[in-house]
């Protein structure tokens, strides 16, 4: 065995020395600061004048269960034609013909630079502009007795939607190496064709992330429904508490009701892309 190795003249022996760790001080401050106004929030909401038997009370109130129930079909309903707009929009945005890809890129710009709840504001009072619609010849209707609350926001919610999902989607067929383009046309598919077989299957694994993120957010943004009085969640809320004066309380029971379904809506999202990501690298393993 070799004797170990003599220290250069000049330097002492660190090896019996203990490391010293340095103190974080500014962590445990922190740490400390956080705490302390939780504790003073839920103090406030614990002792303050929130009469929380109206929240027990209201919170599986039929009323709010049937806002809630037409929260979630606004939602699956606008995000469907969205998803479905989207995808349309996409195929635009990418094919070689200038006034399709001028007219996608147009309505992707329009619905994206206005609000959302000026959209559904538009579509609540489209009679102003057009007293009938219809297909001359066959049908006609008052626009004002066709286009309900529900009709409005289903509109504005799932037009608006299709304006980002279609770059959401056009990001996710960009993703499909051109390879697959290439094979698709050299065994004589069609463009459609290699679309549906070919491109969207590859692309599913990229969009499915942002497209759940989307309908979550869907979800929280049919409480703007309420400004053309279509009874979802939050809009029947606001009918109880315009009653009973009990703000704070229903809010709360709105609140409570927007979180379980976000509790609920998060952990699928996640098995589907676990789903749609099998045989890709994923990190970690």
């Amino acid at each position: 065995m070799k004797p170990a190795p003599a220290l250069a003249e000049g330097f002492p022996d660190l090896s019996g020395m203990r490391i010293a760790r340095e103190p974080h001080w500014f962590r445990w401050l922190s740490a400390a600061l956080i705490v302390l106004v939780l504790a003073a929030i839920v103090r406030a909401f614990a002792g303050g004048q929130i009469e929380w038997s109206y929240v027990g009370r209201f919170l599986t109130a039929k009323v709010i269960i049937e806002g809630i129930v037409n929260t979630m079909v606004m939602a699956v309903l606008a995000m469907a034609l969205g998803i479905f707009l989207g995808i349309v929009v996409a195929v635009m945005r990418l094919s070689p013909n200038p006034v399709l890809k001028t007219v996608a890129a147009g309505y992707t710009w329009l619905f994206r630079g206005t609000p959302l709840i000026l959209q559904l504001l538009l579509w609540f009072n489209l009679a102003l502009v057009f007293p009938t619609i219809g297909i001359p010849g066959l049908w006609s209707a008052r626009a004002v007795d066709v286009m309900t609350p529900f009709l409005a926001a289903l509109l504005g919610l799932g037009i608006n939607q299709g304006a980002y999902t279609s770059e959401v989607m056009r990001a996710g067929m960009l993703s499909v190496d051109i390879g697959q383009y290439e094979a698709a046309q050299a065994i004589g598919m069609g463009r459609l064709r290699a679309l549906r077989r070919i491109v969207l299957p590859q692309a599913m694994r990229v969009v499915i992330p942002p497209l759940g993120n989307e309908f979550i957010g869907m979800v929280k943004a049919t409480s703007l429904a309420s400004v053309i009085q279509y009874p979802e969640l939050l809009h029947n809320a606001e009918n109880i508490y315009y009653a009973n004066s009990r703000v704070i309380e229903l809010l709360i029971v709105a609140g409570l009701w927007y979180l379980l379904v976000v509790s609920v809506l998060t952990p699928l999202q996640m098995l589907l892309e676990r789903r749609f990501a099998r045989g890709t690298l994923q990190f970690g393993r």
